[in-house]
């Protein structure tokens, strides 16, 4: 068969992202800080867009009218500047003025005495770190300058839990000195401040702690050196034969070595907590749930006066000017009816989540039902991943509490009547089992599926393994408390 080129017609349809689409789609999925910060860009870059009310003149101006043609034979010369008064400019006494004007803000002598002045603390910026914390022991400290060098490079390996992440061998590679200078070095780092701070795992931290203590030749730190995986499953009998002591003893030693810290570093450098503002509010009002959007914040976009004058034709522009506007005007147009878009979107899912949820805002998260995203879209006719976009970094107040919109997405769970339960009312059964249960003789996985099946749930040992570690809860080795 002979190979030859030809020329051939094909008619196909394809959906084209074209930045405008692009736009929106990525408004759609924004999470409500993300958009005031798109907003607060978009108006400092785009002259057309201006924050502020509506006025009735403003609302009267279609689009059609914006964005027409500008007449041509317009130039910029016959624009005419506008002047102010400048009668009244003789009048200020600049002198006193600039004098009691200051362009940096407060300075040190614009505060009457000392009692005004703000305290030092309250002009810090940052908390320190744990690494600052540690560079600043180095810099008191009695090394010598190449011992710094190998402090630094330790320091600079330490985790946010204060643990070593590489070896004495690759620190060897790393600054070029002998493992037994590395090792002295190491073992300095290690007395700094907080205690088990630089170790390479979780005994050598505690074992450092409890030398700091000057309890080394303790039973705990007996315990620590030859007893640890006994210790971690809780085998106190165990230890007690191996060390041939009391079982009082092991119970004395291993209670002081859970009030240890396994995470010294944790303390530093810990960020601030950043509050959720929601997106929508639901109330209930008599009988009915009212969804209301939380505008507060967001800034209200208008098409600037001037430029919609300029291209409606009362100013004249020319036809450079005029293209620039009509681009510029076309982002603006797009970006407002974006958030729009967007804003109505958040209101008809959340609506269509109180009607499916409407057992959930009554009694609680007991009564969640299984809801998944095909549901919704097709309560609201639009597709899923529209829905999937508009819930994802999206929070709601309702009266049962602060909730992500994806929250009230998950499977289902059968029960042993033929209807199925929402996977989060299972999670919180097992969190509320867990919570009732004997701390001495916690309950097995196998006994919460019996309990729940007693409640008439019907699920599985591993799911009930797969829930409890979600919801960060220890085995019942690991939950047994014997003192």
């Amino acid at each position: 068969m002979a190979l030859e080129i030809r020329q051939q017609l094909k008619l196909s349809q394809q959906l084209v992202m074209t930045p405008q689409l692009q736009q929106a789609i990525k408004l759609l999925q924004l999470s409500r800080m993300e958009l005031m910060d798109v907003v607060r860009e978009e108006l400092e870059e785009n002259p057309v867009l201006e924050e502020g009310q509506e006025s009735p003149e403003d609302k009267t101006t279609t689009e059609e009218e914006i964005t027409a043609d500008i007449p041509d034979g317009q130039n910029q010369e016959d624009v005419k500047e506008v002047e102010g008064e400048r009668d009244g400019m003789a009048d200020i006494d600049w002198k006193t003025y600039l004098e009691s004007y200051s362009l940096g803000g407060s300075t040190a002598d614009s505060y009457e005495d000392d009692e005004d002045r703000p305290s030092y603390e309250n002009l810090l910026t940052k908390k320190p770190s744990l690494s600052d914390h540690l560079l600043w022991q180095l810099n008191l400290s009695h090394l010598e300058s190449h011992e710094r060098v190998i402090a630094s490079e330790i320091i600079g390996n330490i985790d946010d839990d204060g643990y070593l992440q590489v070896s004495v061998e690759e620190l060897v590679a790393q600054v070029g000195y002998d493992s037994e200078h590395v090792e002295q070095v190491l073992a300095a780092v290690q007395h700094f401040d907080p205690p088990g701070v630089a170790s390479r795992n979780l005994q050598e931290c505690l074992l450092k702690q409890l030398e700091q203590l000057e309890m080394s030749g303790d039973i705990a730190a007996t315990i620590l050196r030859e007893n640890l995986d006994e210790l971690e499953n809780r085998r106190y009998q165990a230890i007690a034969r191996s060390l041939q002591v009391s079982l009082d003893e092991v119970f004395a030693a291993a209670k002081f070595i859970s009030s240890l810290d396994p995470r010294p570093g944790s303390q530093y450098g810990q960020e601030d907590v950043h509050y959720i503002t929601p997106d929508i509010f639901v109330y209930k009002v008599s009988d009915e749930y009212i969804v209301v959007l939380n505008d507060e914040g967001l800034p209200n976009l208008r098409i600037n006066s001037f430029y919609r004058n300029a291209l409606s034709g009362s100013a004249q522009v020319d036809e450079k000017a005029g293209e620039y506007i009509q681009e510029k005007l076309r982002g603006a147009l797009w970006l407002i009816k974006s958030i729009h878009q967007r804003q109505r979107t958040i209101y008809r899912v959340t609506k269509s989540i109180v009607k499916f949820q409407r057992d959930f805002f009554d009694r609680g998260v007991a009564h969640l039902k299984p809801l998944v995203l095909r549901d919704v879209a097709e309560d609201i006719e639009m597709h899923e991943s529209t829905v999937s976009r508009v819930t994802t970094n999206k929070y709601v107040q309702t009266p049962q509490g602060l909730f992500e919109l994806k929250y009230f997405f998950n499977s289902g769970i059968n029960t042993t009547e033929g209807d199925s339960v929402a996977s989060e009312s299972v999670k919180s059964k097992i969190k509320e089992i867990i919570s009732a249960e004997n701390t001495r003789k916690p309950y097995s996985d196998q006994k919460i599926v019996e309990i729940l099946h007693g409640q008439g749930i019907d699920i599985a040992r591993r799911t009930v393994t797969k829930y409890r570690e979600m919801l960060g809860v220890g085995s019942s080795t690991q939950r047994k408390r014997l003192f």
